[in-house]
């Protein structure tokens, strides 16, 4: 991690109109959001790739290819990060690039806890990880999603993510929706 690095701070922009949502639901939860680098090995970001995976599972019949442990060696290479989104302290959500090759790098567990979604952390942690995609100097991001994922495909779309053939190991997994953003 860098030294000059800080944290990126985020606040609702819409404070009185999320408040007055979380009041209908019964959880008014002013919150700051960080969101920064941190190691996956952490029991907090296990917790959350723990929760993706169930989420996963229970989406579909069998998972699809990738689904399963998260190998922490996979960030700890150059041009790679993990990023935990963190509100009030407590990890609510998590995403990562991975390198693919020199030109271009994948987004890899984007998971935001159910409690937080709808906030726009999501759309934040997605941010972040473009922010670092342009400073390691890649060209292109990509990543896999299901299509029992609807609000995922909804969140890249409007990243300005598109459809792309499914990239290995997804190749044949008829679950999968490949996307890809130049950047």
């Amino acid at each position: 991690m860098r030294s000059n690095y800080r944290p990126n701070l985020l606040f609702p922009e819409n404070f009185a109109s999320l408040c007055t949502r979380c009041l209908r639901k019964g959880k008014c939860i002013p919150q700051m959001i960080t969101i920064a680098q941190e190691d996956p090995s952490s029991p907090d970001v296990q917790r959350l790739l723990s929760a993706f995976v169930d989420e996963v599972k229970k989406r579909y019949d069998s998972p699809p290819a990738d689904v399963g442990i998260f190998d922490p060696a996979l960030v700890a290479v150059p041009r790679s990060v993990f990023l935990v989104a963190r509100a009030d302290g407590n990890a609510v959500g998590c995403g990562a690039l991975v390198p693919v090759d020199e030109n271009s790098v994948e987004v890899k567990r984007m998971f935001v806890a159910p409690t937080q979604r709808g906030l726009g952390i999501a759309t934040k942690i997605l941010d972040e990880l473009e922010r670092f995609a342009r400073q390691f100097d890649y060209d292109a991001m990509r990543l896999e999603t299901g299509i029992r994922q609807p609000e995922s495909i909804a969140l890249y779309g409007k990243a300005g993510f598109y459809r792309i053939p499914n990239f290995p190991p997804f190749e044949s997994d008829s679950s999968a929706v490949c996307f890809e953003k130049r950047i």
